[in-house]
């Protein structure tokens, strides 16, 4: 009895036993599996750990670029910003050019008129200039006539004067021999006649010295007139060439201003490039920072 209820507790211990060792053995099969989830995991964590680490750095790129970009659409907003004020002050001296060379232009059209009157002055000028010459030379020739009138009337007067003197070396001869001759009748009609004479000379001499002071009073007359008639051509001239010079330095400023509207049409049109660029530029930073 012994031996069988010991034979019964053996096999109750290995019944046991069995039942203990399946369970170790679903328990290493489930640790087994645990441990194999643990491993798959681990692999996981390593393959996302490494993806981690590439999508870091990928972001740290990213960042950076977005950074640079950012720098960069700042800088070409104030580009920009700067662009748009160049291009309104430059749009602002265009406009004030094109209202100088509007002015410029009626200037120089007013110039032109000018101009043509004045070549019609000079015109007039010239032959108001050619009737002043040919008076000039008739003035000339007159002064010769007269010059030479004058030298013939000097020459009358010193005739007469010598003849005036003659006639009295003979009127005190006529009276010395008067007293001393008998012949007192005919004496007294030589000096009658000499008297007369004299009285003649006399009254030729006076309208000569007469003539010859209305010949100097129109010498001078024509001297100043002739002075006259060239001051004023001097004048004419000179007020002719200041007219030709104003209107050259007014042709010559509106070709300066025409020079500097074409340049700064040039910068407008480069500005307006460049601020064109800057517009594609600052599109498609934007468009890459979306």
């Amino acid at each position: 009895s012994i031996i069988r209820r010991q034979r019964q507790e053996l096999k109750l211990l290995i019944a046991e036993l069995k039942d203990r060792d399946r369970e170790l053995n679903d328990m290493v099969a489930v640790h087994e599996r645990h441990i194999q989830a643990w491993e798959d995991d681990r692999q996981k964590i390593l393959t996302l750990s490494e993806q981690c680490s590439l999508l870091t750095s990928e972001l740290n790129e990213r960042n950076a670029v977005i950074k640079s970009l950012t720098k960069k659409l700042k800088l070409l907003e104030s580009q920009h910003n700067d662009s748009k004020i160049t291009l309104e002050s430059t749009r602002q001296k265009f406009k004030e050019l094109t209202q100088k060379v509007t002015d410029s232009s009626v200037h120089c059209q007013a110039l032109e008129e000018k101009n043509q009157s004045l070549h019609c002055s000079i015109l007039e000028l010239s032959a108001k200039t050619g009737q002043l010459q040919a008076r000039e030379q008739e003035l000339l020739s007159m002064l010769q006539m007269k010059d030479k009138a004058l030298i013939e009337t000097t020459d009358q007067i010193s005739e007469v004067t010598s003849k005036f003197k003659t006639l009295e070396n003979t009127l005190r001869t006529a009276k010395d021999e008067f007293s001393n001759s008998r012949e007192q009748q005919d004496l007294n009609l030589t000096l009658n006649d000499v008297m007369c004479q004299v009285n003649k000379m006399k009254d030729i001499l006076s309208e000569k010295m007469k003539e010859s002071s209305k010949n100097q009073e129109e010498i001078s007359h024509l001297k100043q007139e002739n002075g006259c008639l060239r001051s004023e051509l001097i004048l004419a001239v000179e007020e002719a060439q200041r007219k030709d010079q104003l209107f050259q330095f007014a042709k010559s400023k509106q070709v300066r201003i025409e020079k500097e509207l074409s340049s700064l049409r040039q910068v407008c049109a480069k500005q307006q490039r460049d601020l064109h660029f800057l517009h594609v530029n600052f599109d498609s930073s934007q468009d890459s920072r979306q």
